[in-house]
């Protein structure tokens, strides 16, 4: 399993035809699928460090891995914040 994902961009063409409604579910089956990414290398650390505890696996396998799962939730974090932000400066516009 690669514990990194690739992200698909989306075409230009298909974006300037979809519709808010599609943006938004586009939006937030990206989230999902983020968070889903950030679960799955939560949980192979989990199967590497039972693994290292039973001396099948070397240590340095185990920080990697750790390493990419801190730093994917960081990001999604960040991601998070972002949109929080965003929302709250629209929530602020004068309509």
């Amino acid at each position: 399993m690669n514990a990194l994902q690739t992200v698909k961009l989306a075409e230009p063409t298909s974006l300037q035809s979809a519709t808010p409604a599609e943006m938004t579910k586009n939006f937030g089956d990206f989230l999902k699928n983020a968070l889903d990414g950030v679960s799955a290398q939560e949980q192979n650390v989990s199967k590497l460090n039972d693994q290292y505890i039973l001396g099948n696996v070397d240590v340095s396998k185990v920080m990697i891995a750790a390493q990419q799962a801190e730093l994917s939730l960081q990001l999604t974090s960040q991601v998070r914040n972002k949109v929080v932000e965003a929302y709250q400066e629209i929530m602020r516009m004068q309509m």
